[in-house]
């Protein structure tokens, strides 16, 4: 096991510091240094791989199969990146030539141009310890952006953490990049990360995590003497509504993929579907009566902390002391067992009347909410409010209770599936990973996918710019 270092306010005001000198350089630097910075991570990654992946086994119990095929997704992450920063996305320019005349059809010559915000507070999430960590997709972003990253540990993997530091340090160094282009801050309770945000060299920050923590952390960001950016991922529902001609059509196996759904990394993905809106009556029985079955079966196992699991206890037993929560589901796991899966089932207008109702449960549980008709079902999405997923099974048919429906479900949610099951994200163009308030604290951005890089630049217009500036094409200075 690696070792473990706590830090001081002092480890990250020198930090701060070493990002923002390292920004002098970097911010500045060409596609190809930006590039081979990113695929010599993931080099190093690939190549530590069975040391990497063992340690974070022992740190979060989620299985070698898991944590490499996690790995892999870093890696293509790393490289994704790369490649989008040799393809010109970090330095587009929009030339806008003089126009002679009076305005306001007449202007000077306008070149909009984009530059890095400069250091970036990046605060690892639990639950993907490499693709939402040390080196995940904030990370890569940020240094596909020209931007320095100084990196707040989770404690729930500080050894994995610590390792992957030390393998960014020796990447950084061997291609002859300022120090400060990465740097690793650790320590527990709440100090580190607040003292990270607040420092004057940070310019912006990305999170992923609870939304208590986040919004703690938005606070402080926007306390300070100059408020910076806060990309906050914070909490999410993942409504699941399934209109009766989809559970007709196949309601077996939708029932068995929704709870392979619910317990998928013992429903530690801010993906997984916590609500899930069903029709009244005999169609919406049976399916309800097969989804319990499927859960009875499904695996689960340790979840990533101590504290992880007592939250989802917590959360799971208010919802079955709720006086209008049937509980359908609550097997008890013994002590020190894995958690059981939690099903419970409420009237969409108990749902719909009980904030708390609409919280996040971290962990293997779901609330059925049981509708009747469409108008209902966006009652219950607009109680919601905001999530990162809507998945809308049945919504085939070109019929004005469908669009509306469509319409309600963009309305809240950053992506909207008409297939399959809101676990997977795909890192690819299309993606858009965030959505309003909790889902995000800035629902315009996503933090998943080639977008993601947009985060960290910030438009600039160049007004009758020298010839040698406007020939830079968008690289910054």
């Amino acid at each position: 096991m690696t070792a473990t270092t706590d830090n001081t306010a002092a480890d990250v005001d020198a930090a701060a510091r070493a990002a923002q000198a390292a920004f002098l350089a970097y911010g500045a630097s060409d596609a190809a240094t930006r590039g081979a910075l990113l695929r010599g991570l993931a080099d190093a990654l690939e190549g530590q791989r069975e040391h990497l992946v063992a340690l974070a086994d022992a740190e979060t119990h989620l299985g070698p199969a898991r944590l490499n095929g996690e790995l892999d997704r870093t890696a293509f992450q790393l490289r994704g990146f790369a490649t989008q920063v040799g393809q010109g996305a970090a330095f587009t320019a929009t030339d806008d030539p003089a126009v002679a005349g009076p305005p306001p059809a007449g202007h000077p010559a306008l070149q909009r141009v984009r530059v890095p915000l400069g250091p970036v507070a990046m605060f690892a999430a639990s639950n993907f310890p490499f693709a939402f960590s040390v080196l995940g997709g904030d990370a890569a972003a940020a240094l596909a952006a020209g931007c320095p990253v100084v990196v707040k540990a989770h404690p729930g993997h500080r050894g994995l953490s610590q390792a992957v530091a030390g393998l960014a340090h020796g990447v950084v160094a061997a291609q002859g990049l300022p120090a400060g282009v990465f740097a690793l801050v650790d320590g527990p309770g709440h100090d580190i990360g607040v003292a990270l945000v607040q420092h004057p060299a940070i310019a912006a920050a990305a999170f992923t995590g609870s939304v208590r923590g986040g919004l703690a952390l938005q606070r402080a960001a926007q306390a300070r003497p100059r408020p910076i950016p806060f990309f906050g991922e914070l909490g999410s529902v993942n409504p699941v509504v399934a209109l009766p001609a989809a559970i007709a059509a196949n309601g077996p196996a939708l029932a068995q993929g929704l709870a392979g759904s619910i317990t998928l990394g013992c429903g530690q993905f801010c993906t997984s579907p916590g609500v899930l809106v069903l029709p009244t009556g005999a169609l919406g029985d049976a399916f309800v009566a097969q989804l319990v079955e499927a859960l009875r079966a499904a695996p689960t196992h340790a979840m990533l902390t101590p504290q992880m699991q007592a939250g989802f206890a917590s959360g799971r037993d208010a919802w079955a002391a709720h006086p209008r929560v049937q509980a359908l589901l609550d097997a008890r796991a013994a002590d020190g067992a894995p958690p059981r899966p939690f099903l419970g089932q409420v009237a969409a207008a108990d749902f719909i009347a009980d904030a708390h109702l609409h919280e996040e449960v971290f962990g293997p549980a779901a609330l059925v909410v049981r509708v009747d008709g469409s108008a209902q079902a966006i009652e219950v999405l607009q109680a919601v409010g905001g999530t990162l997923t809507v998945t809308l099974w049945g919504a085939d048919a070109d019929t004005p209770e469908t669009r509306a429906l469509v319409h309600a479900a963009t309305q809240v949610a950053g992506r909207v599936l008409f297939a399959g099951y809101p676990t997977g994200v795909a890192v690819t163009a299309g993606q858009q990973h965030g959505g309003p308030f909790p889902a995000s604290t800035m629902p315009a951005t996503t933090s998943v996918g080639w977008a993601a890089l947009d985060r960290f630049l910030r438009p600039v217009a160049l007004q009758d710019a020298p010839a040698w500036l406007a020939a830079r094409g968008g690289r910054p200075c």
